[in-house]
């Protein structure tokens, strides 16, 4: 099994690649090892000393250190990745758990029912424009709300902490909302 490695915006998070379906809908960011408990994958990374996050997309896995040298960590962490898929084990145990991973993914979002056009708008553009770039990047942007002219946007892997996530924000993903939409202002993570 090859795993490719890519290096992401931020320094604290690199992308693995194993050559397979990880996440085979939606998203998920586990922050500590206790979020990782129903995940055979995560436990094995949390593992690793110096790992502070672990964020499955559709077809890779992302990985944030709070401390260490990549090069001392990529070689116990690609061994974690490499173990969990050729052991066959399921990315969380059992269906409870799954359910759980996907509800937490999909937290409650708030808009008020009059904008829900501006809001498909948005969600729309975010799904077919941002996405895709910050996914290059292994990261996620997830629609959370929108309230005067707000656009409120959660940012999960390697954009969570990003040095530039601000930039992205702020530059990139206001400035396409407000081309399209006058009625944003401007967006703020959430």
């Amino acid at each position: 099994m090859f795993i490719e490695t890519e290096t992401t915006p931020n320094p604290a998070t690199l992308k693995f690649l194993p050559g397979r379906m990880v996440m085979p809908e939606g998203t998920l960011e586990i922050r500590d090892r206790q979020a990782a408990q129903h995940s055979p994958l995560a436990r094995r990374l949390f593992a690793v000393q110096g790992v502070s996050s672990v964020f499955y997309g559709g077809d890779f896995v992302s990985v944030t250190k709070a401390d260490g040298e990549w090069q001392h960590l990529k070689p116990a962490i690609l061994g974690g990745i490499m173990e969990h898929f050729l052991s066959g084990e399921p990315l969380f145990d059992g269906a409870e758990a799954e359910q759980a991973a996907h509800h937490a993914a999909h937290d409650d979002e708030f808009f008020d029912p009059k904008d829900q056009q501006t809001v498909s708008t948005i969600k729309e553009l975010i799904e077919t424009r941002v996405r895709p770039a910050v996914a290059g990047d292994g990261g996620d942007i997830t629609f959370r709300g929108f309230r005067d002219g707000v656009v409120y946007l959660t940012m999960k892997g390697s954009c969570a902490g990003c040095p530039s996530s601000t930039a992205t924000l702020k530059h990139g993903i206001q400035n396409l909302l407000r081309h399209f939409l006058p009625d944003v202002r401007e967006v703020e993570a959430y």
